[in-house]
């Protein structure tokens, strides 16, 4: 079995507000140090927020996504590619695409995070805070450009994939010669929605079954009880997983982690006493193709 990659999503204010440890709110300096600490931990992918703001409301196209500080944004990537040699993966799939457009041909990611389905989701971790809406179709035609940009940029795509829509999606992009295999997907388990997929072990065996070939597959699981068990499942079907205080800052349930590092650090060692080693930033690009 191959080595095991490990994603690393320091930074998000809206999975879990009452997080204390959060770095965000600390500013881009704070997060950087996040990133470096769980690159040193064992994580190979470094998977960035960096600042934005959500509408605060549905807008007359019917979407509620978030602007992008971009000029923030080159900060954080520059403050932690000055420290350490990681896998830069740039997220917020929510952003209004003319910002990610110019994230893409001004910052030149090794990797853009891409809802390959529509955005629905629903951020209701914390009873008694108002959840946090997002809403966006990502039709085919904005697929096809995000794919024309990555390969025009050099930049690898990946799928994020709530649903298996999202594969299919993947599947047509291939088809048009637009997506080069191996493809990167993450399934995401557990994310609050309308493109939600249960966080459990007949769900993820179920993704990891129907994974088409030239796909490789990655994790990610919105649910503090049942993260660490899924994640575990995960590794032992071959897959990479994601950690961070975006998808579950909690160690264990009910208890905060003090760093990121810490989340980075225990998925590590599951791995390892599950007979999987961890693959070095070089060796991820290897196995990726970046």
């Amino acid at each position: 079995m191959e080595k095991l990659i490990i994603t690393a999503t320091c930074d998000s204010t809206m999975s879990y507000p009452s997080n204390p440890y959060n770095p965000q709110p600390k500013g881009v300096d704070a997060v950087v140090e996040e990133y470096v600490r769980c690159v040193d931990a064992g994580a190979a992918i470094s998977h960035l927020h960096g600042p934005y703001m959500l509408d605060e409301k549905i807008q007359a196209d019917g979407t509620k996504l978030a602007d992008l500080d971009i000029e923030a944004w080159g900060r954080l990537r520059n403050g932690i590619l000055d420290q350490r040699d990681t896998i830069i993966q740039y997220g917020v799939a929510n952003g209004r695409f003319e910002d990610r457009k110019t994230l893409i041909k001004a910052q030149h990611p090794d990797m853009l995070s891409t809802n390959f389905s529509a955005h629905d989701e629903c951020f209701d971790n914390e009873p008694g805070n108002v959840p946090v809406e997002q809403y966006s179709l990502h039709r085919r035609d904005e697929l096809i450009e995000y794919c024309e940009l990555a390969n025009q940029n050099n930049i690898k795509v990946e799928v994020e994939s709530f649903h298996y829509g999202s594969v299919w999606n993947a599947l047509r992009m291939m088809e048009m010669g637009l997506l080069k295999g191996p493809v990167w997907t993450t399934f995401f388990l557990g994310w609050k929605g309308g493109a939600w997929t249960p966080p459990t072990p007949h769900a993820m065996l179920y993704m990891a079954d129907h994974c088409p070939d030239d796909f490789i597959w990655n994790t990610s699981v919105m649910n503090p009880q049942e993260q660490w068990k899924i994640l575990s499942m995960a590794i032992m079907l071959g897959g990479h997983v994601r950690v961070g205080m975006e998808d579950n800052p909690f160690v264990t349930p009910g208890e905060y982690a003090r760093t990121n590092a810490q989340l980075v650090e225990k998925i590590v060692r599951i791995a390892r006493d599950l007979g999987r080693e961890i693959a070095s930033p070089k060796e991820a690009r290897a196995i990726i193709h970046i």
